[in-house]
């Protein structure tokens, strides 16, 4: 078994079991990682009320921090109630020392649950001085974030000045919270906004009034995420799923607003967030349907020699990806392999080239995310071309979903030489929980795939699997197809 990665929480101690460490420890556990604690003040704290509050003295809230770094070093470090500027400045000079290559998550605390101040303006000043310019990400919510910008949050144009103004200030990307937001309406839309990524997690709002301890929650389950290797957005999206799910669930247990309740992953699939990039494309509709939620076996080949051969022996799918071709011979190779795919009846997709795959007008057109920010939809869409689109986590795959493709490829399921990944390899149990996540759309698994593991990804669910050089690199590609159609179908 392996062991689980460690997080730091440096928060305060909510006597009431709703918020601060007990929330952030809870969190954290159920994205399967260790968390450990540094207490920056204790509460005595209910539901309904916040009756004391004594800050850590500086030499404790210290020795906490190098007792910890000494023996188990963090992944991922989020921090919550910090009750003094002396510890917010204390506590940055100790991550610039120690752990600065370490995520970072700032969750700038001012306010519980029952309207109680836990941090007055010198702490708020304390961490927007010395952790917003280190922080990873900050996570206020719109009151907090009116704190720290100085002027009020009352819709969505305030609300993405105010985060612009903390990446201005530091941070490398802001998640403002929208469950305070009561301009929203019936729905909660949460903003991840960074140097390069804007966008709206949109959920429906929960009728509850037990809802304690979600801010902390949310940053813990982040900070957990990023400790097991998940890039920020895919991170963002998991919390944001496990919040809801846990407000959906949650119950009361003292007088007052019960805590959020903490499950076990993945979250069901109708808990998690419509995206909707803030400078997204105006699409009409959905991209052309597959005549098949099944396209079987999908090898991907770089050439028109090897996508003959292939349709010959009753492939009906294939992809041609031209990575490495002289770029005046691409459109005839591409006019070629569409002519191909006709005269066998078979579906034949191109790969990024897709003005080309327009003009010869190919049955369909595979993009990458980065492609997607380049390409015409909208063109691609009106020539009734089906597009495929390939997702590598939990934030790709919701930017997928809104575009409403033809097919979403789901990748990569294992380590794979053919191209340089930015992600790590998702496996078999993420395979599974993307597919529930893309119910209503063929479901292609790609990256690593060979005959030795085919039928395991095959019983994830999916209705395709893409091989390439389980493919490309056989001596006997007659057998190989017919071994692979065994395991998948055709």
């Amino acid at each position: 078994m392996a062991k689980p990665s460690i997080c730091w929480t440096i928060a305060g101690s909510d006597s009431g079991g709703g918020a601060g460490i007990q929330a952030d420890s809870a969190a954290m556990r159920s994205f399967g990682v260790h968390p450990c604690t540094v207490i920056s003040a204790l509460t005595a704290q209910s539901s309904v009320a916040v009756t004391h509050v004594a800050a850590t003295p500086l030499t404790m809230f210290n020795a906490q921090l190098q007792c910890l770094l000494d023996d188990l070093p963090p992944k991922a470090i989020k921090t919550g109630m910090l009750p003094s500027a002396e510890q917010a400045e204390s506590l940055a000079r100790f991550y610039l020392q120690n752990l600065h290559d370490v995520p970072l998550v700032v969750d700038p605390v001012a306010v519980s649950a029952s309207g109680s101040t836990l941090a007055d303006d010198s702490a708020l000043r304390g961490t927007l001085t010395y952790l917003l310019p280190i922080a990873t990400l900050v996570t206020p919510n719109v009151v907090e974030l009116s704190m720290l910008c100085g002027f009020p949050i009352e819709n969505e144009e305030s609300l993405i000045a105010g985060a612009h103004q903390l990446l201005q200030q530091g941070a490398q990307a802001v998640l403002v919270k929208g469950g305070h937001a009561d301009w929203q309406g019936a729905q909660c839309i949460d903003y991840l906004i960074s140097h390069h990524l804007e966008c709206r997690f949109i959920q429906p709002r929960q009728p509850t009034t037990h809802s304690h301890g979600t801010g902390c929650s949310m940053a813990s389950a982040i900070t957990a995420a990023m400790a097991n290797g998940d890039p920020l957005e895919d991170a963002v999206v998991q919390a944001s799923a496990y919040i809801s799910y846990g407000l959906a669930t949650a119950v009361g247990l003292g007088q007052g607003p019960g805590p959020v309740n903490h499950s076990q992953l993945p979250t069901p699939a109708e808990y998690f967030p419509r995206l909707e990039p803030l400078h997204s494309p105006s699409m009409q509709g959905k991209f052309v349907e597959s005549d098949t939620q099944t396209l079987g076996l999908y090898p991907v080949v770089a050439n028109v020699q090897l996508l003959a051969r292939l349709l010959e022996f009753g492939v009906r799918t294939v992809q041609l990806r031209l990575k490495n071709m002289n770029p005046d011979k691409v459109e005839g190779a591409i006019a070629e392999a569409v002519l191909l795919g006709r005269q066998h009846n078979a579906r034949v997709y191109i790969n990024d080239h897709w003005a080309f795959a327009i003009k010869h007008k190919a049955y369909g057109i595979h993009l990458g995310q980065e492609d997607l920010l380049e390409a015409d939809l909208n063109a691609i869409q009106q020539a009734g071309s089906r597009l495929g689109v390939s997702t590598h986590g939990y934030y790709e795959l919701l930017n997928a979903l809104a575009l409403k493709p033809s097919y979403i490829a789901l990748g990569h399921v294992f380590a794979t030489p053919t191209k340089v990944m930015k992600s790590q390899p998702q496996g078999l149990a993420r395979l599974s929980h993307y597919v529930e996540l893309a119910r209503g759309f063929p479901t292609v698994a790609i990256g690593g795939i060979n005959l030795n593991n085919a039928a395991e990804v095959h019983a994830c669910g999916v209705g395709s699997i893409a091989v390439v050089r389980a493919i490309s690199q056989c001596d006997d590609l007659a057998q190989r197809i017919e071994d692979f159609t065994d395991v998948i179908g055709r």
